[in-house]
Protein backbone atom coordinates (compact mmCIF):
# COMPACT_ATOMS: atom_id res chain seq x y z
CA UNK A 1 0.00 0.00 0.00
CA UNK A 2 1.39 3.38 -1.18
CA UNK A 3 0.82 6.29 1.91
CA UNK A 4 -0.09 9.59 0.29
CA UNK A 5 -0.31 12.80 1.49
CA UNK A 6 -0.18 16.41 1.18
CA UNK A 7 2.56 18.69 1.52
CA UNK A 8 2.57 22.69 3.36
CA UNK A 9 5.17 24.05 1.33
CA UNK A 10 7.60 27.07 2.89
CA UNK A 11 5.92 29.57 0.19
CA UNK A 12 2.69 30.03 2.54
CA UNK A 13 2.47 31.52 5.60
CA UNK A 14 2.71 29.78 9.08
CA UNK A 15 -1.01 31.17 10.13
CA UNK A 16 -2.67 29.05 7.22
CA UNK A 17 -1.14 25.93 8.65
CA UNK A 18 -4.42 24.99 10.73
CA UNK A 19 -6.98 25.69 8.30
CA UNK A 20 -5.05 23.13 5.82
CA UNK A 21 -4.10 20.61 8.60
CA UNK A 22 -8.13 20.57 9.84
CA UNK A 23 -8.93 20.16 6.38
CA UNK A 24 -6.84 17.44 5.70
CA UNK A 25 -7.80 15.52 8.73
CA UNK A 26 -11.80 15.74 8.06
CA UNK A 27 -10.79 14.60 4.00
CA UNK A 28 -9.02 11.53 5.74
CA UNK A 29 -5.29 12.04 4.49
CA UNK A 30 -2.72 9.98 5.62
CA UNK A 31 -0.56 12.61 5.80
CA UNK A 32 0.88 16.13 5.85
CA UNK A 33 4.27 17.17 5.16
CA UNK A 34 6.30 20.19 6.18
CA UNK A 35 9.84 21.43 4.43
CA UNK A 36 12.16 23.06 6.83
CA UNK A 37 13.25 25.33 4.21
CA UNK A 38 15.64 28.11 5.44
CA UNK A 39 14.40 31.28 6.38
CA UNK A 40 10.79 29.87 6.51
CA UNK A 41 9.06 28.14 9.37
CA UNK A 42 10.33 25.93 11.73
CA UNK A 43 9.60 22.55 11.00
CA UNK A 44 9.12 21.35 14.28
CA UNK A 45 7.17 23.82 15.90
CA UNK A 46 4.83 23.68 12.97
CA UNK A 47 4.44 19.63 13.49
CA UNK A 48 4.23 20.17 17.01
CA UNK A 49 1.40 22.67 16.15
CA UNK A 50 -0.21 20.11 13.81
CA UNK A 51 -0.10 17.07 16.05
CA UNK A 52 -1.74 18.95 18.97
CA UNK A 53 -4.53 20.15 16.56
CA UNK A 54 -5.51 16.94 15.09
CA UNK A 55 -6.33 13.86 16.15
CA UNK A 56 -5.22 11.21 13.82
CA UNK A 57 -3.25 12.39 10.76
CA UNK A 58 0.58 11.41 10.72
CA UNK A 59 2.76 14.67 10.48
CA UNK A 60 6.25 14.45 8.70
CA UNK A 61 9.49 16.77 8.14
CA UNK A 62 11.14 16.72 4.85
CA UNK A 63 13.67 17.44 6.34
CA UNK A 64 15.55 19.06 9.30
CA UNK A 65 19.11 20.56 8.03
CA UNK A 66 21.80 18.71 10.58
CA UNK A 67 23.63 21.60 10.79
CA UNK A 68 21.71 23.60 12.47
CA UNK A 69 20.91 21.26 15.29
CA UNK A 70 23.36 19.63 17.50
CA UNK A 71 22.49 15.54 17.66
CA UNK A 72 21.33 15.80 21.27
CA UNK A 73 19.06 18.47 20.85
CA UNK A 74 17.62 16.63 17.44
CA UNK A 75 17.25 13.43 19.54
CA UNK A 76 15.37 15.02 22.50
CA UNK A 77 13.12 17.27 19.94
CA UNK A 78 12.34 14.22 18.39
CA UNK A 79 11.87 11.79 21.42
CA UNK A 80 9.41 14.48 22.76
CA UNK A 81 6.99 14.69 19.84
CA UNK A 82 7.17 10.61 19.49
CA UNK A 83 5.88 10.34 23.15
CA UNK A 84 3.20 12.78 22.94
CA UNK A 85 1.56 11.93 19.72
CA UNK A 86 2.48 7.95 19.24
CA UNK A 87 3.00 6.69 15.95
CA UNK A 88 2.19 9.98 14.18
CA UNK A 89 5.12 11.98 13.57
CA UNK A 90 7.52 11.14 11.18
CA UNK A 91 11.03 13.00 11.49
CA UNK A 92 13.61 13.34 8.44
CA UNK A 93 16.93 14.72 8.43
CA UNK A 94 19.36 15.75 5.77
CA UNK A 95 22.21 17.37 5.18
CA UNK A 96 20.45 20.81 4.18
CA UNK A 97 21.12 23.31 1.10
CA UNK A 98 24.54 24.27 0.91
CA UNK A 99 24.20 27.60 0.53
CA UNK A 100 22.06 28.28 3.18
CA UNK A 101 23.87 26.19 5.87
CA UNK A 102 27.05 28.91 5.03
CA UNK A 103 24.17 31.79 5.18
CA UNK A 104 23.19 30.57 8.50
CA UNK A 105 27.48 30.20 9.75
CA UNK A 106 26.96 26.46 9.39
CA UNK A 107 28.08 24.98 6.19
CA UNK A 108 30.15 21.72 7.12
CA UNK A 109 33.53 21.14 5.01
CA UNK A 110 32.70 17.61 4.41
CA UNK A 111 28.68 17.54 4.68
CA UNK A 112 28.72 13.57 3.88
CA UNK A 113 31.07 13.23 7.07
CA UNK A 114 28.69 15.30 9.47
CA UNK A 115 25.36 13.11 8.30
CA UNK A 116 26.75 9.85 8.30
CA UNK A 117 28.14 10.60 11.91
CA UNK A 118 25.01 12.56 12.98
CA UNK A 119 22.90 9.69 11.06
CA UNK A 120 24.93 7.14 13.34
CA UNK A 121 24.73 8.82 16.83
CA UNK A 122 20.68 10.22 16.03
CA UNK A 123 20.05 6.62 15.53
CA UNK A 124 22.19 5.39 18.82
CA UNK A 125 20.27 7.86 20.70
CA UNK A 126 16.80 7.33 19.78
CA UNK A 127 17.23 3.29 20.63
CA UNK A 128 18.13 4.54 24.23
CA UNK A 129 21.65 3.83 23.99
CA UNK A 130 24.51 5.95 25.75
CA UNK A 131 26.58 7.43 23.30
CA UNK A 132 30.04 8.46 23.07
CA UNK A 133 31.52 9.64 19.98
CA UNK A 134 34.26 12.14 18.73
CA UNK A 135 33.93 11.92 15.30
CA UNK A 136 34.80 15.20 12.84
CA UNK A 137 31.54 16.90 13.68
CA UNK A 138 29.59 15.03 16.19
CA UNK A 139 31.17 15.00 20.02
CA UNK A 140 29.10 13.49 22.38
CA UNK A 141 30.65 11.83 26.47
CA UNK A 142 28.33 9.34 27.94
CA UNK A 143 24.48 11.01 26.67
CA UNK A 144 21.44 9.03 27.03
CA UNK A 145 17.69 10.23 26.54
CA UNK A 146 16.21 10.01 29.73
CA UNK A 147 12.71 9.19 27.91
CA UNK A 148 13.27 7.97 24.56
CA UNK A 149 10.46 7.04 22.44
CA UNK A 150 9.05 3.83 23.27
CA UNK A 151 8.39 3.25 20.00
CA UNK A 152 11.11 4.73 17.77
CA UNK A 153 9.58 6.79 14.57
CA UNK A 154 11.06 5.56 11.57
CA UNK A 155 13.68 8.06 10.48
CA UNK A 156 13.87 9.14 7.35
CA UNK A 157 17.25 10.26 5.30
CA UNK A 158 17.32 12.82 2.43
CA UNK A 159 19.60 11.94 -0.51
CA UNK A 160 20.12 12.83 -4.07
CA UNK A 161 23.90 11.52 -4.57
CA UNK A 162 25.32 8.03 -4.61
CA UNK A 163 27.33 8.60 -1.01
CA UNK A 164 24.30 10.11 0.53
CA UNK A 165 21.45 7.64 -0.76
CA UNK A 166 24.36 4.79 1.05
CA UNK A 167 23.90 6.93 4.06
CA UNK A 168 20.44 6.60 3.84
CA UNK A 169 20.23 3.12 3.17
CA UNK A 170 22.67 1.93 5.62
CA UNK A 171 21.01 4.46 9.03
CA UNK A 172 17.90 5.05 7.50
CA UNK A 173 14.49 3.61 7.74
CA UNK A 174 13.70 5.53 4.24
CA UNK A 175 15.13 7.91 1.62
CA UNK A 176 13.43 11.22 1.29
CA UNK A 177 14.49 12.03 -2.94
CA UNK A 178 14.07 15.60 -3.95
CA UNK A 179 14.64 17.78 -6.68
CA UNK A 180 17.80 14.87 -7.46
CA UNK A 181 14.55 12.09 -8.19
CA UNK A 182 12.59 13.83 -11.09
CA UNK A 183 11.68 11.29 -13.07
CA UNK A 184 10.93 7.50 -12.34
CA UNK A 185 13.75 6.10 -13.72
CA UNK A 186 15.54 8.36 -11.09
CA UNK A 187 14.10 6.85 -8.49
CA UNK A 188 14.48 3.05 -9.71
CA UNK A 189 18.54 4.29 -9.71
CA UNK A 190 18.41 6.14 -6.24
CA UNK A 191 16.94 2.77 -4.62
CA UNK A 192 19.29 1.13 -6.57
CA UNK A 193 22.37 2.82 -4.50
CA UNK A 194 20.66 3.22 -1.57
CA UNK A 195 19.58 -0.58 -1.09
CA UNK A 196 22.82 -2.04 -2.38
CA UNK A 197 24.22 0.35 0.89
CA UNK A 198 21.41 -1.33 2.85
CA UNK A 199 22.16 -4.87 2.10
CA UNK A 200 26.08 -4.67 2.34
CA UNK A 201 25.55 -3.17 6.34
CA UNK A 202 23.29 -6.55 6.38
CA UNK A 203 20.47 -4.52 7.25
CA UNK A 204 16.84 -6.61 5.97
CA UNK A 205 13.90 -4.34 7.22
CA UNK A 206 11.58 -3.17 5.37
CA UNK A 207 12.74 0.40 3.41
CA UNK A 208 10.50 3.33 3.00
CA UNK A 209 10.95 5.78 -0.60
CA UNK A 210 9.45 8.78 -0.19
CA UNK A 211 9.16 11.89 -3.13
CA UNK A 212 7.30 14.96 -3.40
CA UNK A 213 5.49 14.86 -7.02
CA UNK A 214 4.93 18.56 -7.78
CA UNK A 215 0.75 19.80 -9.46
CA UNK A 216 -0.87 22.59 -10.17
CA UNK A 217 -2.93 23.31 -7.25
CA UNK A 218 -5.89 23.09 -9.57
CA UNK A 219 -4.99 19.74 -10.43
CA UNK A 220 -8.06 17.24 -10.79
CA UNK A 221 -7.43 13.63 -8.79
CA UNK A 222 -7.01 11.95 -12.32
CA UNK A 223 -4.13 13.65 -13.24
CA UNK A 224 -2.56 13.53 -9.37
CA UNK A 225 -3.14 9.53 -9.91
CA UNK A 226 -1.30 9.92 -13.56
CA UNK A 227 1.63 11.60 -12.17
CA UNK A 228 1.60 9.44 -9.02
CA UNK A 229 1.33 5.75 -10.61
CA UNK A 230 4.53 6.70 -12.43
CA UNK A 231 6.66 7.14 -9.33
CA UNK A 232 4.75 3.64 -7.57
CA UNK A 233 5.67 1.99 -10.40
CA UNK A 234 9.11 2.83 -9.89
CA UNK A 235 9.41 1.95 -6.26
CA UNK A 236 7.85 4.55 -4.45
CA UNK A 237 5.90 4.09 -1.24
CA UNK A 238 5.33 7.04 0.25
CA UNK A 239 4.30 9.95 -1.80
CA UNK A 240 3.74 13.60 -1.14
CA UNK A 241 1.11 16.42 -2.94
CA UNK A 242 2.68 19.41 -3.67
CA UNK A 243 0.59 22.09 -5.13
CA UNK A 244 2.59 24.64 -7.48
CA UNK A 245 1.61 27.82 -9.33
CA UNK A 246 1.43 29.09 -12.44
CA UNK A 247 5.37 28.77 -12.78
CA UNK A 248 6.02 25.30 -11.38
CA UNK A 249 6.82 26.71 -7.98
CA UNK A 250 5.37 25.80 -4.65
CA UNK A 251 2.14 27.66 -4.12
CA UNK A 252 2.32 30.57 -1.79
CA UNK A 253 -1.60 31.35 -2.22
CA UNK A 254 -4.53 31.35 -0.41
CA UNK A 255 -5.74 28.55 -2.56
CA UNK A 256 -3.24 26.01 -1.10
CA UNK A 257 -6.78 24.23 0.39
CA UNK A 258 -8.31 23.62 -3.26
CA UNK A 259 -6.20 20.60 -3.51
CA UNK A 260 -6.91 18.65 -0.22
CA UNK A 261 -10.18 16.90 -2.18
CA UNK A 262 -8.27 16.03 -5.02
CA UNK A 263 -5.74 14.13 -2.74
CA UNK A 264 -7.97 12.87 -0.70
CA UNK A 265 -9.70 11.00 -3.81
CA UNK A 266 -6.34 9.62 -4.86
CA UNK A 267 -5.77 7.81 -1.71
CA UNK A 268 -8.60 5.46 -2.62
CA UNK A 269 -7.12 3.97 -5.84
CA UNK A 270 -3.72 2.78 -3.85
CA UNK A 271 -5.10 1.35 -1.31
Amino acid sequence: MVAIGIVFPPHQPPERLRDLALAAEAADLEELWLWEDCFYHSGLGSAAAVLAWTNHIKVGISLMPVPLRNVALCAMEIATLARLFPGRFHPGIGHGILDWMGQAGARAKSPVTLLREYSSALRSLLDGQTVTTTGDYVQLRDVRLAYPPEHVPPLLIGATKPKTLAIAGEFGDGVLLGGGAETPDDVRESLRVAMAARQAAGIDAPFDVMTPVMVPVGASADDIEDRVRNFVAAGVTRVTICGTDADGTPDGSDQVLRLVDAVAAVRPRFT
